[in-house]
């Protein structure tokens, strides 16, 4: 009998306990997760495949499955210029990823070395990132206008015509006798995502690099290596993980931008990106469904493209 009393006086193991107190601990976040993400998530999808118009959303049920199809999704490839502005947000994407991260790494390089007021430069490294959006825009926009900007003004002083940067699409260049297209108001705001971004690269590359061993730059060094030589077989390779890092998460928030393009240029002159057209779609046309259809459209897209960078490109730190 007092076999059988201790065994039904036994409990759960301590793994069992921890096991519990785990999911306890994560079930919050879980639910908050579930009301935040995957609802509006099955939201979104079941608007995507209903014709339904932004003064019926009071009454729309996403649970009514009577009136399913793929117009919206057909409406959104033929009407719009679906693939211009695929082509438009890849770009602006890529160039802008690749510029902030090519600009965070040489400030990283010049503040690498110590010297006389360092800890104020890096200050001011971080000032366009930290720096309210809707300021730098108005800034870039005082800079380029073509009638009072300071960069007109400078083009002046050599003898060049005033330029409507931010409202031209396109720009012909002389190159050699050779005329090249330069799709100008594109290339303003990418030079204004590399700007604006590139402390967030900078603060990356900076920490990963006081990490490494000094005594690899200093073994190349006594081998009579030259400053690009050590760069690009010293540092460079100590580098892939963190640049492979953060060119995913720059691509991934610079694909889904929205805010730095409307606010210089609103989506004209060749400009408009994926996330623009999908407002677009709702003020201009009140259409919530095709609206809908483009931002699950986006997000797939994403999802491929993280498919085949993580598949062929991404390189994981050891």
């Amino acid at each position: 009998m007092t076999a059988d009393t201790s065994t039904r006086r036994r409990g759960p193991t301590l793994a069992q306990r921890e096991a519990r107190l785990g999911w306890a601990l994560i079930l919050p976040a879980s639910l908050v997760v579930l009301a935040l993400v995957l609802f509006p998530l099955l939201w979104n999808i079941s608007m995507s495949f209903q014709r339904i118009r932004l003064i019926e959303l009071q009454t729309f049920n996403f649970l009514d499955f009577s009136d399913v199809s793929l117009k919206n999704y057909d409406r959104v490839i033929s009407v719009a210029d679906f693939w211009g502005t695929l082509r438009t947000t890849v770009l602006y994407a890529f160039f802008g990823t690749i510029l902030s991260i090519g600009l965070g790494m040489w400030a990283a390089l010049v503040v690498q070395k110590p010297f006389r007021g360092r800890s104020v430069v890096r200050g001011f490294m971080l000032f366009p990132y930290v720096a309210p959006v809707i300021a730098v825009t108005f800034v870039w926009s005082l800079m380029l206008n073509p009638t009072f900007g300071i960069v007109n003004e400078w083009l002046r002083s050599v003898g060049i015509q005033q330029v409507d940067f931010l409202n031209r699409e396109n720009f012909v260049l002389n190159v050699f006798g050779w005329h090249v297209t330069l799709p100008l108001a594109l290339t303003m705001v990418i030079l204004f995502e590399a700007w604006r971004y590139f402390p967030f690269a900078f603060l990356f590359i900076m920490a990963r690099i006081q990490a490494l061993p000094a005594s690899l730059d200093e073994a190349a060094m006594v081998d009579g290596a030259t400053m690009v030589q050590r760069f690009r077989f010293v540092t460079l390779p100590q580098l892939r993980g963190v640049l492979s890092v953060l060119f995913l998460l720059r691509f991934i928030w610079t694909f889904n931008k929205f805010d730095d393009i409307f606010l210089l240029t609103g989506g004209a002159a060749g400009t408009e990106v994926i996330p623009i057209a999908i407002v677009n779609f709702l003020r201009a046309r009140a259409d919530l469904g095709s609206a809908a259809a483009l931002s699950i459209m986006l997000a797939l897209i994403l999802a491929v493209l993280m498919l085949v960078y993580f598949k062929w490109f991404y390189t994981e730190e050891a």
